[in-house]
């Protein structure tokens, strides 16, 4: 069972570097790899007990299928991919408000019902990484913000259940997302500047 869960560890760590280097280079093979890592996330994470990662990564098989339908066919123009954008103030609040009242509740739930552990930092970052995916699929920038919040916070969890592979892929994701939110920042002032250069 040990060898089998690092082999999973293993491919599941492959497939999520995959899958961030070609978001972070915003090419559409972000999808398909990250659909591979999260299925095989969702068996590692119910053999550790890890509840709210499990129901986190069955989601975002859901999530996976949306953004790529969104990077497909959610530009207009279908010349042009869909361009790197900010969210409002209304977003910020929005989002910041369901990443407090979903932490408060899941990790209620996983306190009280189940065994699971670390169940209000588990829930934290659940809450966070879905909420990054929902709005990196809408190619909103402050995606990075959370996905690098969720990777330090990651980094202790996953060390703290001896899952050490994945807290260096946890490592990793830390300076690919730190330099997403570097290129998708260039990438959104360039599109701006376009855009201007056009009207």
């Amino acid at each position: 069972m040990i060898a089998l869960m690092t082999l999973l560890e293993i491919l599941a760590v492959v497939f999520g570097l995959l899958s961030v280097y070609f978001t972070v280079k915003q090419k559409i093979w972000c999808w398909p790899t990250g659909l591979i890592m999260v299925g095989i996330y969702i068996y590692i994470f119910f053999n550790v007990k890890l509840y709210s990662d499990m129901i986190e990564n069955i989601l975002y098989v859901f999530l996976q299928i949306y953004g790529w339908y969104f990077w497909v066919y959610g530009n207009k123009n279908k010349k042009n991919a869909v361009p790197v954008t900010r969210l409002k103030a209304t977003g910020v609040v929005f989002w910041s408000m369901i990443i407090v009242a979903g932490t408060a509740i899941l990790g209620f739930i996983m306190a009280t019902k189940t065994d699971a552990s670390l169940p209000y930092l588990d829930a934290l970052t659940t809450v966070m990484s879905l909420t990054a995916q929902i709005i990196m699929s809408q190619k909103k920038l402050e995606n990075w913000v959370l996905w690098i919040t969720v990777d330090v916070l990651a980094l202790f969890i996953y060390s703290f259940k001896g899952l050490y592979l994945t807290t260096g892929l946890y490592a990793v994701f830390l300076i690919l997302a730190i330099s997403g939110l570097i290129e998708w920042r260039k990438s959104m002032k360039k599109s701006l500047i376009d855009r201007n250069g056009k009207c």
